[in-house]
């Protein structure tokens, strides 16, 4: 830690300055018509070169530009006439919650703009929601407004660049009876309640537009009769009604105009084969889901969302009637929920790409210290299989970023060696390593060991349990999820083992055989180096290993 004490003065100063210059209502530092003063200008220099020598910042995952990701929800993504826009929830130094806005033409080279929703207008804060591109060309933010009984808002901007938003006046276009609930009733004057909180991507169809919300509150209140929904209740122990607000649900809306919206009913009704009475429904995402990677149409769509208690998920289902009918269920993560708020788009080109956000996991006393927080996984390619399940890969833009490839071929492992593909490996790197798992009950990579073995993360097939594995749980002696992720996956008959891994500092994504993902936050502090292949339980061959050093295209 001693490499960065030359910066942290400076770095509380600017920090501290900021806070200062930003309170009530975010008072800008920089007054419109007056002079930049000299130190404002000296300590954005040094705060950007401040970043540059962080040794966790990503240099190719999207990250917050400064400040507090916490929450950092991807937000609005949308794509209008060559450019990709993608908004993201962060806190103000004020303690206020606001949108940023980047756009990108590649998915890479990202231009940040002003914060797109900011608090004001009707509402004190502005959470989760989505993005919609009209016919007219015009763009739809919807978002949550904060806090207590205010509802869905909308926010609209026609500009060329998409930098000027401006709240309907109609605001609260979904009203809240309560925090994030609405009550209703029914034909016999009955009340029932529905959530008015996360509200999905709007969409048109037959010249009406629809619109999605979520259930965490309505779960939270009525679900349990509680504060809260314990695991390990009993059914017996609730009220009977509680059961139908149990689970993961979604609340469908319907308008004419934008401005004025009539709930119609429960948009897909979910099963506890697949999720628990537990779970959620927030941070939706609902779009046709392409039939390949790179477009075409199939005839299902895709369901994003997170379980607050279990992170990011999805299903595959048929729309018909104004209701969704699931018929695949998944997750992409599985050991606890650091893989969070997924948020989609559909391109030009047809294909849906998603991102979402990688919890930073570095203590709240580094918040400052760091002066930023707030990191997307890479965005992933999404499309339905012909067995019918997710299929899932990084852009084929990140491909632009590799320089100084090699390769290694027919490498044999035999049962419970290890051997070293490269003594020397770089913290920006892509590798694609292909095995013919033979008999091997584990086979796999290891990266980031230390000279002393204390440091190392593993990232391997586990053919008995089936899984995609990867082993945090020695992968940082500083900070960190020290666990096992284990994402389901198995190789069909014949099939060889390809493991896609992108290293960005701090980041470590795995892809396999273009059906299966994890990411995490690792950490290496111990100047670890090399890149072993292993083998347990049995021989493989290494059919090829390709790597690749990554160029940083963030910005600072």
């Amino acid at each position: 830690m001693n490499r960065f004490k030359s910066f942290f003065l400076v770095l509380a100063c600017f920090m501290s300055a900021c806070c200062l210059a930003q309170q009530k209502e975010e008072k800008p530092l920089i007054e419109e018509g007056k002079d930049i003063p000299a130190a404002v200008i000296r300590s954005t220099r040094e705060f950007r070169e401040r970043l540059l020598t962080d040794p966790y910042r990503p240099a190719y995952h999207f990250s917050f530009p400064e400040g507090d990701g916490r929450p950092g929800d991807p937000n609005g993504a949308f794509y209008h006439n060559g450019l990709y826009h993608l908004m993201f929830l962060y806190k103000r130094t004020d303690g206020k919650f606001a949108w940023g806005h980047a756009s990108s033409k590649d998915m890479l080279h990202w231009r940040y703009h002003r914060d797109a929703l900011v608090p004001g207008d009707g509402d004190e804060g502005c959470f989760s929601g989505g993005a919609f591109v009209d016919d007219d060309g015009s763009a739809i933010l919807s978002y949550w407004m904060l806090w207590g009984a205010k509802g869905i808002g909308l926010a609209k901007s026609n500009d060329a660049t998409f930098s000027n938003w401006e709240k309907f006046k109609a605001n609260p276009v979904i009203k809240s009876t309560e925090w994030g609930i609405t009550e209703m009733k029914d034909a016999s004057g009955k009340p029932y309640y529905v959530g008015s909180a996360d509200p999905s991507n709007i969409w048109k169809k037959d010249g009406k537009y629809y619109m999605l919300t979520g259930n965490l509150l309505v779960l939270r209140k009525f679900g349990s009769r509680g504060a809260g929904l314990p695991a390990n209740m009993e059914e017996g122990t609730l009220p009977l009604d509680s059961l139908n607000y149990q689970g993961d649900r979604l609340y469908l809306f319907e308008s004419d105009n934008l401005n004025d919206w009539t709930y119609k009913h429960e948009f897909y009704k979910a099963d506890r084969k697949w999720t628990e009475k537990t779970e959620d429904n927030m941070c939706p995402s609902f779009l046709p889901l392409p039939s390949s990677p790179d477009g075409g149409k199939s005839d299902k769509h895709l369901m994003l969302f997170i379980s607050h208690n279990l992170g990011c998920q999805y299903y595959i289902g048929s729309y018909i009637n104004d209701r969704f009918l699931p018929d695949t269920h998944g997750r992409m993560t599985w050991t606890d929920n650091a893989y969070f708020a997924p948020e989609a788009l559909v391109d030009n080109k047809g294909r849906q790409i998603m991102w979402a956000w990688i919890f930073d996991d570095r203590p709240d006393s580094l918040k400052n210290y760091h002066g930023w927080n707030g990191i997307y996984g890479l965005p992933r390619s999404l499309w339905v299989n012909k067995d019918g399940g997710l299929g899932m890969k990084p852009v084929e833009e990140l491909k632009s970023l590799r320089i100084n490839a090699k390769e290694r071929r027919n490498i044999t492992l035999a049962a419970n060696t290890e051997t070293t593909l490269y003594e020397q490996n770089n913290d920006l790197l892509e590798m694609e390593v292909t095995f013919q798992a033979g008999t091997a009950k584990q086979a796999g990579v290891v990266v980031g060991r230390s000279a002393d073995g204390k440091e190392e993360t593993v990232i391997y097939y586990d053919a008995a349990e089936k899984k995609l594995k990867l082993d945090a749980t020695k992968s940082s002696v500083l900070y960190g999820r020290r666990n096992i992720e284990s994402a389901p996956f198995e190789l069909k008959k014949g099939e060889n083992l390809t493991l896609n891994i992108f290293i960005d500092r701090g980041i470590i994504e795995v892809f396999v055989n273009d059906r299966q993902a994890i990411a995490r936050t690792v950490y290496p502090t111990l100047g670890g180096t090399g890149i072993k292949l292993f083998s347990n339980g049995g021989a493989a061959k290494v059919i090829a290993a390709k790597t690749w050093d990554i160029v940083p295209s963030n910005p600072y």
